[in-house]
C-alpha cells in the first residue's frame, strides 16, 4: 500500500521544513510549496490524502484555497495553519470547510492528532447518514421528506470537518441522535461518544463533572476523577442543552474550547484535551444572548455550524414510516407480534400537532400497544382526545371549541411540554410547574397522557 500524501502550503521556509519532518517520521509523503499558484498546480496533478495550508499566502487568502478544494476536491479534508490566539480567522476557515486548524507556534503533538484523524477519512469507508443500520450498532434518522434528505445531507458533511456543531430543535426531534451519527461517520467514531445534559447536573458539581476533580479537592472528592472531557478523549462530547450552563461555568468552557486544555479542580496543571464539540438546545440561544443570559463570545465558538432538526408538523409526510418502524420496534420490545394499526387512527396522528414530535409519537405508541384488544391499534387506544378529532375533520385549532376543551387542550400543551423538557421526569415536571407530585399525576391520568413509567407498571 502507497503512503499518505499531504500537501504543505506555507511561505515561511522554517515551517516548510518542520511540517515536512514531522509527517515523514509520521510515514507519511509530501509535497512543499509556497503560494496559491504552486498549490494549485500540485493539486491539479495529482490526489492527495490531507492538506496543510496557512492561512496568509503571498499571493492570496488561505480560505479561498479551501473554498476551490471543497468544490473541485471534496475528498481531500484541508487543516488550515492559523496566527497565535486568531480564533475568529480559525472560525471562519471552518465555516468555509476547513477540516479543522493549527496555530503557530505549531504544536507538534496537536498537529499529529490532527493528521491522523483527517488520514483516518480516506482509511474508513465512507458510509451515507440514511444508509447507517441498527444491525451495524449505528442509529438512524428515518423519513423520505424534503426535509430529512436535506438534514442527512449535511450530516454527512458534518462528520467529514472538526468543526464545532450546534444542533436547534424542538424536544423530541432526534437532537442527540443527530449528534452521535455526525461522530459515527466521521474519523473519530473508534473513540467515545460522551453525552451530558448540562441542565441535569448541579451547578456545584457541573465543574467537577466535566473536567475533573483531585482527590481532598473538596468534602465528598475521596480520590481523582476523570471529566467527561477526558472520558472522550479523541472522541466527541455532546453538550445537551447547552443553554443551561451557568454564566460562571460559561467563562471556564470558552477558554476549554480555545485553549484546548482543561484543568481539573484542586490541580495545578492543565490537561491537554483532543474532543470534536457538538451542543444542542431547544432553546433559542440567540435570544438569550440578547437577555444576556448566554456569552456571546461562547456562542459564536460553539455556532461555527449550524443543523436544524425539523419539527415533526413539519414533515407529516413521515410520520406513517415512523410509527410502522416504532410499532416493531416496540413489539420486539415485547416479543410480541406487531400491532395493526386502523387507518382512522393512523390519519389521526397525521393531522395531530406533536408537541413532544417524535419522543411523544413514541410515548403515544407505547400507550395505544399497551391498551389495544386483538392486537388492533384504534384511534380511542391512541389517547389524543378531542384535539385529533378535531384536526382529523379539518377544524380549526383555535376556533370551534367550547371552554371546556380549550382549557384542556391547553394544559395538555404545558403539561407534555414539561416532560419534554425534564425527559419525562414526572417528578421534575412537577417541579418545573410549580405543583406537587400528586397533582401531576392526577392530571396526566385526566387528560389521558401516559409516561414511560406508567407503561411499566
Amino acid at each position: 500500500m502507497n503512503q499518505p500524501l499531504a500537501l504543505i502550503i506555507d511561505d515561511e521556509p522554517d515551517i516548510r521544513e518542520l511540517l515536512e519532518l514531522t509527517l515523514a517520521r509520521m510515514d507519511i509523503d509530501t509535497v512543499a510549496v509556497e503560494n496559491l499558484a504552486e498549490a494549485r498546480s500540485a493539486l491539479a496533478s495529482q490526489p492527495f490524502h490531507l492538506c496543510l495550508a496557512d492561512m496568509r499566502l503571498p499571493d492570496g487568502d488561505g480560505i479561498d484555497l479551501v473554498r476551490e478544494i471543497q468544490k473541485q476536491y471534496p475528498g481531500t479534508p484541508v487543516a488550515m495553519i492559523t496566527a497565535h490566539g486568531n480564533m475568529e480567522t480559525a472560525i471562519e476557515a471552518l465555516k468555509a470547510g476547513a477540516f479543522d486548524f493549527v496555530s503557530k507556534p505549531v504544536d507538534l503533538p496537536v498537529l499529529r492528532k490532527l493528521v491522523s484523524t483527517a488520514l483516518k477519512l480516506h482509511q474508513s469507508k465512507e458510509t451515507a447518514a440514511g444508509t447507517t443500520t441498527e444491525e451495524d450498532g449505528e442509529c438512524t434518522l428515518r423519513g423520505a421528506s424534503p426535509e430529512m434528505d436535506q438534514v442527512r445531507t449535511l450530516i454527512t458533511k458534518l462528520s467529514r470537518s472538526q468543526a464545532p456543531v450546534h444542533i436547534t430543535g424542538e424536544s423530541g426531534t432526534g437532537k442527540e441522535l443527530a449528534a452521535r451519527l455526525i461522530h459515527q461517520l466521521g474519523p473519530r467514531n473508534d473513540k467515545p461518544f460522551v453525552a451530558v445534559n448540562c441542565g441535569a447536573i448541579p451547578h456545584e458539581l457541573m465543574e467537577s463533572e466535566l473536567f475533573g476533580h483531585k482527590k481532598g479537592s473538596f468534602t465528598g472528592a475521596t480520590a481523582d476523577k476523570e471529566g467527561l472531557f477526558q472520558e472522550a478523549e479523541g472522541g466527541t462530547l455532546f453538550l445537551d442543552e447547552v443553554a443551561d450552563l451557568p454564566l460562571s461555568m460559561q467563562v471556564k468552557l470558552l477558554r476549554v474550547i480555545q485553549e484546548k486544555l482543561v484543568r481539573p479542580v484542586g490541580s495545578t496543571k492543565e490537561v491537554r484535551t483532543d474532543v470534536r464539540i457538538v451542543s444542542a438546545t431547544h432553546q433559542n440561544l440567540a435570544q438569550r444572548v440578547q437577555e444576556g443570559e448566554f456569552r456571546q463570545d461562547l456562542y459564536y465558538r460553539l455556532n461555527v455550524i449550524e443543523l436544524n432538526m425539523p419539527s415533526l408538523r413539519e414533515r407529516p409526510q413521515d410520520i406513517p414510516d415512523l410509527t410502522r418502524h416504532l410499532l416493531e420496534t416496540i413489539a420486539g420490545n415485547y416479543q410480541q407480534s406487531i400491532p395493526e394499526l386502523q387507518d382512522e387512527a393512523l390519519d389521526a396522528l397525521k393531522n395531530y400537532r406533536f408537541p413532544g414530535n417524535v419522543r411523544e409519537l413514541e410515548n403515544i405508541l407505547e400507550r395505544a400497544f399497551a391498551l389495544c384488544e386483538n392486537n388492533v391499534i384504534t384511534l380511542d387506544d391512541l389517547g389524543l382526545l378531542d384535539t385529533a378529532d378535531m384536526e382529523t375533520s379539518g377544524v380549526q385549532r383555535l376556533s370551534g371549541e367550547n371552554l371546556e376543551d380549550y382549557l384542556a387542550r391547553i394544559e395538555r400543551e404545558i403539561l407534555l411540554q414539561a416532560l419534554e423538557e425534564s425527559r419525562w421526569n414526572k417528578t421534575s415536571a412537577a417541579g418545573r410547574l410549580g405543583i406537587s407530585f400528586r397533582s401531576m399525576r392526577y392530571r396526566l391520568n385526566k387528560l389521558g397522557i401516559a409516561t414511560r413509567e406508567d407503561d411499566d407498571a
